[in-house]
């Protein structure tokens, strides 16, 4: 496979590269618990969002300066977050980039968020395009996120490789038009097979050859 026709590789971020899910699981339920929403396990329902259609779809009765407050109290709670990384997440992107595959960060995330987290994992600089909230208007499951890193990629999204775990990254990914493969991560292997073919626990022990028998089994 010669470098111009490489797929391309997008990664999610939480649930992907790093293992932030649990903590957000605790923001999150937190804060519906506090306005009263009334939603069991709150943090699940959400994940994939980004944060103006969480506020606006599930906190459209209270003021703009609750969602002020809210995406103030969860900036901040980000700056404090723990970036574990997912196991051998760091290692797989370092062996794609090494084989000079062109890799993308598509995230719902903010720039802050990603920044932040960037310098506390050592990466960056590493992705060579990355797509936030910042700068999408319709956030996963809408496939616009994943469209727009293909494009910054110069690729098609047929030459696009995603890896997600949350249910509506993996229905963006799909909708784009991309191999979509999935992380169980947040959600169970036995749901996740429902959606696609390819589940991983983690990163560890994937090197070369066994990722491009994923993308290209006829080879």
């Amino acid at each position: 496979m010669t470098n111009k026709s490489k797929k391309a590789v997008l990664f999610d971020f939480d649930g992907v590269i790093v293992d932030t899910e649990s903590n957000y699981d605790v923001f999150w339920n937190g804060t519906a618990e506090k306005y009263n929403l009334g939603i069991e396990n709150f943090a699940a329902k959400i994940k994939g969002n980004i944060m103006t259609n969480i506020l606006n779809t599930y906190f459209s009765q209270y003021s703009d300066s609750v969602h002020e407050d809210i995406r103030k109290a969860c900036s901040e709670f980000e700056m404090k977050m723990d970036y574990k990384p997912i196991p051998g997440a760091l290692e797989f992107i370092q062996l794609l980039k090494s084989h000079d595959v062109p890799i993308g960060l598509v995230t719902s995330s903010d720039n802050k968020k990603v920044a932040k987290a960037s310098e506390v994992l050592g990466i960056q600089g590493i992705f060579d395009c990355i797509v936030t909230a910042d700068r999408i208007t319709r956030g996963k499951p809408d496939p616009m996120c994943f469209l727009l890193g293909a494009s910054d990629l110069h690729k098609s999204p047929e030459e696009c490789v995603v890896f997600e775990d949350s249910f509506a990254g993996i229905q963006a990914g799909l909708d784009a038009g991309m191999q979509v493969i999935a992380l169980s991560t947040t959600n169970s292997e036995t749901s996740l097979q429902k959606k696609v073919n390819i589940i991983i626990p983690d990163f560890r022990g994937i090197d070369y050859l066994r990722f491009i028998s994923w993308i290209n089994p006829k080879q």
